[in-house]
């Protein structure tokens, strides 16, 4: 199976860094997870792909990205998150069916040390790369060209998702402003091209003499969650041996969601004794 793949470079004169993204088993991870379709399969397909982009850029060994949208009736959401390992997951919470214009866009990022990053502006259209590319230049005042998709099979599975992006580095010349901004008209339909040239192929057809071979990156992002009954059982410690018994006695078990790789947890009676006595 074809491995996710994050190149990253510097083109024209390194004035520009590129980021070309292959995510189509990444967001097949995802449908198959969470069995999506339609509407809410391509949004989350292409949140994904953003935020494997943005897990990329990541310095911090603890850093982290989250990038929450909620539509403009309130009738739905969607969330990923990353890390500086590119593990990436998300989920869609309710229907995302109608527009996301006049919602909100939200994005987190943790650097590990200080205070994190937040990031929030409404959303202008349903274009996951027009939000992007707003949000960069209203949140983060930098010049980023975004364009990401996701193309769907008849058989609801992903056939393709990735992108292209473009961020101006600090004085670029206006002359290579407008060779950035003329290259990327060929990603208009991202995912498309991504089906028709893979990644490499993106690199190979449309940059071919801006890279140096020594200065071409390559990243494998993953739908990975990291989640794990160990981790849950650390977020239920705190709520009191008898708190958790009276669960049990109420509901039959304690049960824990993860959204993100739609997994429950479940602590019968014993269970929550047998923590207990691990932990005193």
């Amino acid at each position: 199976m074809t491995m996710n793949k994050l190149f990253k470079a510097l083109v024209y004169d390194k004035q520009v860094s590129l980021s070309v993204l292959d995510t189509t088993q990444l967001v097949n991870k995802a449908i198959k997870i969470h069995s999506l379709s339609g509407r809410s399969a391509q949004l989350l397909g292409e949140l994904l792909t953003v935020c494997a982009y943005m897990s990329g850029c990541l310095k911090s060994p603890k850093g982290a990205v989250s990038i929450t949208v909620k539509s403009g009736e309130g009738s739905g959401s969607a969330s990923v998150s990353g890390d500086i390992d590119l593990h990436i997951r998300g989920y869609v919470d309710g229907s995302c069916r109608s527009s996301l214009k006049g919602g909100t866009l939200t994005v987190i990022k943790d650097d590990g040390f200080s205070r994190p990053f937040v990031g929030a502006c409404e959303i202008g259209g349903d274009s996951v790369s027009r939000i992007m590319t707003d949000y960069f230049h209203m949140s983060e005042q930098i010049p980023t060209a975004v364009s990401v998709g996701v193309k769907l099979s008849d058989d609801g599975s992903c056939a393709a998702a990735g992108g292209v992006i473009m961020q101006l580095l600090p004085g670029t010349s206006q002359e290579n402003m407008d060779r950035a901004e003329e290259r990327m008209q060929a990603f208009a339909d991202p995912a498309e091209v991504i089906a028709r040239c893979g990644a490499e192929g993106v690199i190979r057809q449309y940059f071919d003499g801006e890279i140096e071979q020594k200065g071409l990156y390559l990243l494998h992002p993953d739908y990975v969650c990291n989640c794990s009954r160990k981790k849950i059982e650390s977020v239920i410690l705190p709520l009191g041996r008898d708190e958790l018994l009276a669960i049990c006695v109420e509901q039959g078990a304690v049960k824990v969601h993860c959204h993100y790789c739609n997994t429950d947890y479940t602590f019968d009676r014993e269970d929550v004794l047998k923590l207990f006595e691990e932990n005193e």
